[in-house]
């Protein structure tokens, strides 16, 4: 699989694996499927892999540390991120997780973008993986904790960087616009922007992608399918856009965009792919999948060509903005 570089050089895979479905996501992955993910992965050239501590209370991290553990550590590239320390709940350890993971509640979330707070995650997340170092850190989900976050957090990042703890740093974010001010403010590396850089929601192509290629920061795309409307070749009539359900106009979009794609003989999660690697500013897009069939089902959409003559179609009825420099 080919790769992109970050500015000091560390290379990262097109397409990188990410893992909250390790820890639970919406329902129990066992770990027959966590055994496939990591290793279809590996056998289709991924050599990127994303989690973090928020992923399923450390079971993510825990389930992908074990499954690296007997990979040559140069071979692949791992980040995890910071901000939700996890503290032991025995009170709670009855109850299930309410953030979206099917674990036991027996550790809470915490939020703490302070140093301590930074260093003490990063430890923590070594010693669930077992590994001795990350190769990116990044701020997670910062947006109601950001001034603290852009100014203590990132600085403890940059200071394990300096250190020759971790090669790159920088935040992953739902929103584009504070990834952009966190570039303006601080000198980070990389951004993870989860669904503003997609088919139907290109926010992030008007000032954060030009900014961080300006800069020299690399960009991680994630959630191109934007919570599993793009993810099907045909949207149901219950499809969820960024994890409500899509408006009928937003269907409609996604459907007409689909009817070119099927006369070129694509797909809509082949197209969502592409469309966010096409950008110059972005290094690698990253897909979460459950076992053998989703993360083979990903690399066959990644490896799918697209012709340039969809694309112009695509921005000449305006269906997709034709903006991608």
């Amino acid at each position: 699989m080919r790769t992109r570089a970050l500015r000091h050089g560390l290379p990262l895979t097109e397409i990188g694996l990410g893992t909250a479905q390790l820890g639970n996501l919406f329902r129990e992955t066992t770990e027959v499927e966590a055994d496939e993910s990591v290793e279809t992965a590996w056998e289709g050239g991924i050599r990127y892999f994303d989690t973090a501590p928020h992923y399923g209370l450390g079971l993510s991290e825990r389930r992908l540390g074990e499954r690296l553990a007997d990979r040559p550590r140069g071979e692949y590239v791992i980040s995890t991120k910071v901000g939700r320390v996890l503290e032991a709940s025995p009170a709670t350890a009855h109850l299930r997780d309410d953030d979206g993971f099917d674990v036991p509640r027996d550790v809470v979330r915490r939020w703490d973008f302070s140093r301590d707070g930074v260093l003490r995650s990063v430890e923590d997340s070594l010693r669930r993986t077992g590994l001795d170092r990350f190769d990116i850190l990044y701020l997670h989900d910062p947006d109601d904790h950001f001034e603290q976050a852009s100014t203590e957090g990132i600085g403890a990042l940059i200071e394990l960087r300096d250190q020759g703890v971790v090669s790159a740093v920088g935040a992953g974010m739902n929103a584009d616009a504070p990834l952009a001010e966190l570039i303006r403010r601080a000198d980070v590396d990389v951004v993870m922007c989860a669904g503003r850089y997609t088919l139907l929601d290109d926010s992030a192509a008007a000032d954060l992608l030009p900014l961080a290629r300006e800069r020299g920061v690399g960009v991680v795309a994630a959630g191109v399918f934007n919570s599993g409307l793009l993810g099907a070749p045909r949207p149901p009539a219950d499809a969820t856009y960024d994890y409500r359900p899509a408006s009928p106009e937003i269907l409609a979009r996604a459907n007409a965009i689909a009817d070119v794609a099927e006369r070129y003989g694509v797909t809509l999660p082949d197209l969502a792919v592409a469309f966010a690697l096409r950008h110059p500013a972005v290094v690698s897009v990253v897909l979460g999948a459950r076992g053998r069939r989703q993360v083979a089902q990903n690399l066959d959409r990644a490896a799918t060509p697209i012709p340039d003559d969809l694309w112009d179609e695509l921005a000449a009825t305006g269906l997709v903005a034709s903006r991608h420099a």
